[in-house]
């Protein structure tokens, strides 16, 4: 009983602190509610102002001209198969490397590491990685997407650090007593034991992959190859060209000759539909998420 008794100060505190993390919940999550109304919203009401909190007339036409662009059907396909694909080979390839050195008695492990940091701390910068993409055939290939993102330096490291800090080194001595090889230890004990921080990198890779839309813009030579990010990137500067230019006119009366799906309206309907894929996903991973991190960002 005496645990539970709590003083005026720290019930003052306690509503204090609920109120501030109220107020910042609500300010996190009014973005994402205000992408959500004026996607559901006529594109000319919403240029009027005055759309906050609700959907003041109620459209799905929005939603029917996104889905109208010709290129939105074979960028989701691009999306989702370079996301599935850069998922599991990197959980795969990150996996390998990380128990690799994750062995303490690994031959150079020390230099292999110092190795991996110097070529992520430093590069060549973008026109090397271009000619060098070019070079490859990688710039008019799918595989653009998957083969310079297997491997990343941070994933290693969480990876690595969570089996050194929760994997006994005698379960894999054990495992060598018994004839296993490295390759059964790792899958069969190492993976098994490692959900959380595999959950973890498994959206950090996801939603990497699924958001990237610099890799479409800047390396792709062939729009047919162009990921639903770049795709909503396009969007994003075409309806900036067209609020420069309305800008520019001087017909005060401009705006009621546009159709009710206004590039902003559209805009919104493409971020919702890019959006909820992630959302959707996110629930699931989430109880592995916070434990992936916290225990594998641990150094020991």
């Amino acid at each position: 009983m005496l645990g539970r008794y709590e003083t005026g100060s720290q019930k003052v505190f306690k509503v204090f602190n609920y109120l501030i993390m109220t107020l910042v919940g609500l300010l996190t999550f009014y973005p994402f509610w205000y992408v959500f109304i004026t996607s559901f919203n006529v594109g000319t009401d919403t240029q009027k102002g005055g759309v906050y909190l609700w959907f003041r007339t109620f459209t799905l036409e929005n939603y029917a001209t996104a889905f109208r662009n010709s290129q939105i059907y074979n960028s989701f396909m691009i999306s989702i198969g370079r996301t599935v694909l850069g998922v599991a080979l990197g959980l795969f390839f990150t996996a390998l490397l990380a128990y690799a050195l994750s062995v303490k008695s690994l031959p150079g492990r020390k230099g292999i590491n110092m190795f991996f940091f110097i070529t992520t701390v430093f590069s060549g910068g973008m026109i090397p990685y271009y000619i060098l993409l070019r070079d490859l055939k990688l710039t008019a290939s799918f595989w653009i997407y998957i083969l310079p993102g297997i491997y990343n330096f941070m994933n290693m490291i969480l990876m690595r650090t969570y089996f050194n800090s929760t994997i006994p080194d005698e379960l894999r001595e054990s495992a060598e007593m018994d004839g296993a090889s490295e390759l059964t230890t790792l899958m069969r004990i190492y993976v098994p034991l490692a959900k959380p921080i595999i959950a973890t990198l498994a959206l950090f890779i996801g939603v990497g992959n699924w958001n990237d839309w610099f890799t479409g813009a800047y390396y792709v030579s062939n729009q047919k190859l162009y990921p639903a990010a770049t795709v909503l990137q396009q969007i994003l500067n075409n309806a900036m060209s067209m609020v420069q230019i309305k800008q520019g006119q001087e017909n005060a009366n401009l705006i009621a000759l546009i159709s009710q799906p206004t590039p902003f309206s559209i805009q919104m309907a493409f971020v919702m539909i890019l959006t909820m894929p992630i959302i959707v996903v996110y629930p699931f991973l989430q109880k592995y998420y916070v434990k992936g991190v916290m225990i594998g960002s641990i150094k020991g």
